[in-house]
């Protein structure tokens, strides 16, 4: 069985605690990040351990967006951050489409070389650099380009078989300056102006087929004194009903310091899951996932949908990836953008 909880694990290979550990029913997935990273080979020897844990296995996800957010980083591509494919768009829209789906699937091969299944991407946030937590990490200002370029990154990361992306921080984290790692952001825009703009982004790629939702911790405080993943209005009555979203509604951290308001990690989980979260994420404390899974009793088998997020590569490891013919010209394509618009 495969339950609601996705969460991190401490260094470069597996303890035999953690086996133990994400064999636990309430365990769906694991979040890599850049602490369980050292090279290609290392992650293929840690991502053949996570699968082999039970039957059927978990998932493996990680942040990897490109700009400051990219947690592999040796032996990977460097991906620009996503403000300049929009910057490029302004400049040449064609261009910059054909950009979105060749760093979309560079990005996603690459990880499925390695065995992750699936990133965090793309942001649909709309960039204001006031921002300390979003900014460049958006591809733009305005809804529309949003919504295109992120279009055209799924796109290519479908064709590179990473079948799920994962669109945040719904329904727009961009309208605040705060940094909600740390606290916990008021966004006091009314609800017609977030309609008519910050979910245009969630509105078009669910239309297009968008896997997975990350909600904010941001509240909204003319619509709801919940933050957006504690807000049964924002993801049932919105997410759910209104824009037709049928796919894995994810938290954001629960260990960030805008989600300590609901409590301690048990109250926070619950919170998450009874507000319309699938999966609540525990990426850093290991007493915080043991409280959880020795109080909340399994109530859901996600195991059907996590399925439909586990990734499928074409080619062996990475370095045969980077020998092959199509990787070769996409990277010199994406290299040669890069350049061009810096």
């Amino acid at each position: 069985m495969l339950g609601p909880l996705l969460v991190g694990i401490e260094g470069l290979e597996l303890t035999r605690e953690e086996r133990q550990l994400l064999a636990h029913p309430l365990i769906g997935g694991v979040i890599l990040f850049a602490r369980n990273y050292s090279d290609p080979e290392q992650l293929v020897r840690l991502t053949a351990e996570v699968k082999v844990i039970k039957e059927p296995r978990l998932m493996i996800a990680v942040d990897q967006e490109g700009g400051r957010v990219q947690r592999f980083k040796k032996g990977f591509s460097a991906i620009a951050a996503m403000a300049r494919l929009g910057e490029h768009y302004q400049k040449d829209a064609a261009a910059a489409l054909l950009e979105a789906i060749d760093v979309g699937w560079l990005l996603a091969s690459e990880l499925l070389s390695c065995g992750v299944d699936f990133s965090f991407t793309p942001v649909l946030d709309l960039r204001d650099d006031a921002s300390q937590v979003i900014g460049q990490r958006a591809f733009s200002n305005r809804p529309d380009i949003v919504a295109a370029l992120g279009k055209n990154l799924m796109q290519g990361m479908q064709r590179a078989g990473m079948v799920a992306a994962v669109g945040k921080h719904y329904p727009g984290h961009g309208g605040v300056i705060e940094d909600s790692h740390i606290t916990l952001p008021i966004d006091k825009r009314s609800f017609s102006e977030i309609w008519q703009k910050d979910l245009i982004p969630f509105q078009k790629m669910i239309k297009a087929g968008l896997a997975g939702v990350m909600a904010s911790h941001v509240v909204y405080s003319q619509i709801d004194e919940a933050s957006a993943g504690y807000s049964q209005y924002w993801l049932n009555v919105i997410l759910r009903q209104q824009l037709g979203f049928k796919g894995l509604v994810f938290s954001d951290d629960l260990g960030m310091g805008a989600a300590f308001h609901q409590g301690d990690a048990v109250a926070r989980v619950r919170s998450a899951l009874q507000a319309g979260c699938d999966m609540a994420l525990l990426c850093n404390e290991r007493e915080d996932v043991l409280s959880v899974i020795n109080t909340l009793s399994v109530t859901t088998d996600l195991t059907a949908k996590i399925q439909n997020f586990y990734g499928h590569s074409s080619f062996g490891t990475l370095a045969d990836l980077q020998q092959d013919a199509q990787y070769q010209q996409t990277l010199k394509h994406v290299q040669a953008a890069q350049l061009c618009t810096t």
